[in-house]
């Protein structure tokens, strides 16, 4: 972490810049999405990027991991909104997350030296994915194919961080799941929807444990 609040700040900055940007460029690499969101969620999208890129300056500093954990951020917002007005997951951001974020890690891997770290998070993508694919396979309604396909660069992240991180991250996005799904149901039509959104619980649950986890060990 670095002494003092300037760092965290310019890059919060960026998140609110690259935040509408990345909504631009989705808008038009993928037109079938519906275009660009409408300006109150643009700002709330670009609030969110912006606080947690400030959070995630403050949780890695400048170090050469912190780019990846950045992607994540970024790309993780857009997922969560369009999962959430959509229930639709699209491959080409889930890949441009996945290698992108594996791209950067290796290189932060080659640079520190890291490779039992990218080796982990190697094995981390791999293992949450083919839990979520079991849980695809026997449960369909509750899980589809793009949480599936989502784990795999969210359980690439925490297993780069660490077994528990994995663990946790892994747990509480089915917590997290559950109280947005109860909320949902509680807020609005009974006989809307049985299936909600799982993506913007996996992210926001895997963005937690990689904010808070290591902190908490602290105390």
């Amino acid at each position: 972490m670095t002494d003092g609040p300037a760092f965290p700040l310019i890059i919060a900055l960026a998140g609110l810049l690259l935040s509408p940007a990345s909504e631009f460029v989705i808008a038009r690499g993928l037109p079938q999405l519906g275009g660009v969101p409408s300006p109150r969620v643009r700002m709330t999208t670009a609030a969110v990027t912006a606080l947690l890129f400030g959070l995630l300056a403050w949780r890695f500093g400048i170090s050469l991991e912190l780019p990846a954990f950045l992607l994540l951020a970024l790309l993780g917002v857009q997922l969560s909104r369009i999962d959430f007005t959509l229930h639709l997951l699209p491959n080409a951001l889930i890949v441009l997350l996945l290698g992108g974020g594996l791209l950067l890690l290796a290189a932060s891997a080659a640079l520190v030296p890291g490779w039992p770290e990218l080796l982990r998070a190697v094995a981390g993508g791999a293992i949450l994915f083919a839990g979520y694919l079991i849980l695809g396979l026997i449960s369909p309604g509750s899980i589809g194919m793009g949480d599936v396909k989502l784990a795999a660069p969210l359980g690439m992240y925490l297993g780069y961080l660490g077994w528990q991180q994995l663990f946790y991250g892994a747990l509480l996005g089915f917590v997290v799941g559950g109280v947005l799904t109860v909320l949902m149901l509680r807020m609005g039509n009974r006989e809307k929807p049985r299936e909600t959104a799982h993506g913007p619980a996996m992210v926001s649950a895997t963005l937690g444990v990689i904010l808070l986890l290591n902190q908490l060990y602290e105390y």
